[in-house]
């Protein structure tokens, strides 16, 4: 297995785990919150299958700047349920595990990824990607967290 193989299996178990989450939360819960603060259940989902698509467009411009002018396909689509966003969502993350088999493993290194006006750093391409997949492993953790609140079943995502 290759570092692309890698790190593609990497973002595979991440998803297949958090959609176990996603698809345990009852429905009449998505816009459920811990605190007037906090984003939904459905907001959760939605910032990870966006962000994820904003990611891709970053790593692709090599920074923050590539968010200039982009139009975001996700804005203006309302939640309807986690299967219609998982649907929505999945050309974006074809596009994006193909981006990242076209990555070679010096570039893993060698190109920087500049979001030192939108986040305060600049770090190295295989960095950015071990980044977007443990983005999306914390606010899984986060929405078992809020389903714990809420005093429903979690689903086992270790198997």
């Amino acid at each position: 297995m290759n570092a692309a193989d890698l790190i593609i299996f990497n973002f595979e178990e991440v998803r297949r785990r958090s959609i176990k989450v996603w698809k345990a939360i009852p429905e009449d819960r998505l816009n459920w919150k811990p605190d007037e603060e906090a984003l939904t259940c459905a907001g959760v989902i939605r910032h990870l299958l966006q962000g994820e698509f904003l990611f891709h467009q970053v790593l692709i411009g090599r920074g923050g700047k590539a968010l200039t002018n982009l139009f975001n396909p996700f804005e203006a689509k309302e939640f309807i349920s986690v299967d219609d966003d998982l649907e929505f969502a999945q050309p974006y993350r074809e596009e994006f595990l193909k981006y990242i088999k076209t990555i070679h493993i010096n570039d893993l290194e060698n190109i920087e990824i500049d979001l030192y006006d939108a986040g305060g750093y600049i770090r190295p391409l295989g960095d950015m990607l071990l980044r977007i997949a443990y983005h999306e492993a914390v606010h899984t953790g986060q929405l078992l967290d809020y389903m714990r609140t809420m005093g429903i079943e979690r689903p086992k995502i270790w198997d």
